[in-house]
C-alpha cells in the first residue's frame, strides 16, 4: 500500500514539476522572454561576452551652475553688519550727546572728549543701504569696504576736519555659503579667499557625518541645482568643482545599494562597501551561485539605462560564468546603484525539489512504520 502511495505522488509531482517551488526563472526562460513581443514591459538582453558588450563606467555628471564671477572677499551687501571707526582731528564731530545716539539701527559709541575715534556698528539693510549721523542714509550694496569708507568720508566733507574712515566685517553674508545636512558645523561659512573648493569649504565646517561613499552634496547656485557623490570627487579631485558667495550646499546621506534575487546563496539588498563596485565583488558579496540550486552560467543584471532623450530603458545584462572569460569581464563590469543582481535556478534542481519534497511527504510515515514494526 505504501508503495502504491509513493509511485503514485512520484508521478503526479513529475507531471507537475514545472510547479515545484522555484526562486525565478531560469536562465533560458529569461533569455527566451525578452525575444517575445511584451505589451506590457520590453527589456533588451545585452550578452556580455566581449570588452565591446559591457556597459560604460558611471561617470560624474559634469556641474551646470553657472560659473562663479571673481569678487572682492570685501564686497558689501545686505545683511551684513559692519564695524565703522571715525577718525576725527581737532574739533570732534561726533563728540558730546552724539556718542551714544542710536539711529537708523546704528550703535554708536565710545570716545571721551580727548580722543578722536567714534565706533559704529550697523547693518546694511534690505535695500541695500546704511544710516550714520551727519551722513545720512548711504548706499553700501555693492560697494567693498574700502570704497564704502571713502564715501563716508566724502559724506563728511565740510562737517569734520579732515575725517579717516575705516569699514570692516563684524558678520558677513554677502560673502558666505549656507552649509548643512550631514555636515559636522552646519551654518554660514565666510569665505575668505573666494577659490575655496566644494570639498575645502566642506573640511573648513569639519567634515562630513558619517562616511563620503554615502553623501551626495547638492550646490544650489542662481535658481539651479547639481548634485555629485563625495566618493567620486575623492576619486576624481580635478573635477572638484568651486564654490560662489550665495551657495547652499546641503549634504544628504544616500547610500548606494544592489539587490540579490534568484538563486544565490543568500536573497538581500546589499550596500556598496565603497564608491564604486564592479560585478565580480557584487557576486563575491552575494555569496555565488548557490551549488544546489543556482546555474553559474546565468548571472544577469537588472536595469534601467537612461538614455539621451532622457526616457529609460530596461536592460539585462547577462555573464555566463560558466567561461572563464567571464570572470575578466566581471572585474571591468561597473555595478550601480538601485541595480538587480539575479542569478537563475539550474533547470536540473527540478528533479531535486521533487525527492525533497517527496522525502518531506512521506518520512513522517515511514517513521509511524519503524515504530510500529517494533512493536
Amino acid at each position: 500500500m505504501l508503495r502504491s502511495c509513493v509511485l503514485s505522488a512520484a508521478l503526479i509531482g513529475a507531471a507537475g514539476c514545472s510547479t515545484l517551488p522555484a526562486s525565478g526563472p531560469t536562465g533560458r526562460a529569461i533569455l527566451s522572454q525578452s525575444a517575445k513581443d511584451q505589451s506590457k514591459l520590453a527589456f533588451n538582453i545585452v550578452e556580455v561576452d566581449s570588452a565591446a558588450t559591457l556597459p560604460p563606467a558611471p561617470g560624474i555628471v559634469a556641474s551646470n551652475l553657472v560659473a562663479p564671477v571673481a569678487t572682492p572677499t570685501d564686497l558689501v551687501g545686505p545683511g551684513d553688519v559692519l564695524n565703522i571707526v571715525i577718525y576725527e582731528a581737532g574739533v570732534t564731530l561726533f563728540s558730546g550727546s552724539s556718542k551714544a545716539a542710536v539711529l537708523g539701527g546704528a550703535r554708536a559709541g565710545g570716545s571721551d572728549a580727548a580722543a578722536s575715534a567714534e565706533r559704529i556698528q550697523v547693518r546694511v539693510d534690505d535695500s541695500g543701504f546704511i544710516s550714520l549721523p551727519f551722513s545720512g542714509r548711504l548706499r553700501a550694496e555693492g560697494q567693498t569696504a574700502r570704497q564704502l569708507a571713502l564715501l563716508i568720508r566724502l559724506s563728511l566733507r565740510g562737517l569734520s576736519q579732515d575725517p579717516q574712515v575705516l569699514v570692516s566685517f563684524e558678520e558677513s553674508l554677502t560673502n558666505s555659503i549656507l552649509l548643512g545636512g550631514e555636515v559636522v558645523k552646519p551654518g554660514r561659512l565666510v569665505l575668505d579667499t573666494n577659490r575655496e573648493t566644494l570639498n575645502e569649504s566642506i573640511a573648513l565646517a569639519g567634515g562630513v557625518k558619517g562616511e563620503a561613499k554615502d553623501i551626495v552634496a547638492r550646490v544650489q547656485r542662481a535658481g539651479q541645482r547639481y548634485e555629485i557623490r563625495l566618493g567620486d570627487l575623492l576619486n576624481e579631485p580635478d573635477l572638484d568643482l568651486q564654490v560662489a558667495p550665495g551657495d547652499r550646499v546641503t549634504l544628504i546621506s544616500r547610500p548606494q545599494a544592489f539587490s540579490v534575487l534568484g538563486a544565490p546563496n543568500k536573497s538581500e539588498e546589499i550596500e556598496f562597501p565603497k564608491t564604486r563596485l564592479s560585478l565580480a565583488q557584487a557576486v563575491a558579496l552575494s555569496g555565488g551561485a548557490n551549488p544546489n540550486v543556482g546555474d553559474a552560467g546565468a548571472f544577469f543584471v537588472f536595469r534601467y539605462v537612461t538614455q539621451r532623450d532622457g526616457s529609460e530603458v530596461p536592460v539585462v545584462y547577462h555573464l555566463n560564468m560558466m567561461k572563464p572569460g567571464a570572470y575578466f569581464l566581471s572585474q571591468r563590469f561597473a555595478m550601480r546603484d538601485g541595480d538587480v543582481l539575479y542569478v537563475g535556478n539550474a533547470r536540473s534542481n527540478q528533479p531535486s525539489k521533487l525527492i525533497q519534497l517527496l522525502s518531506q511527504l512521506f518520512a513522517p510515515i515511514v517513521t509511524v512504520r519503524n515504530v510500529t514494526a517494533g512493536l
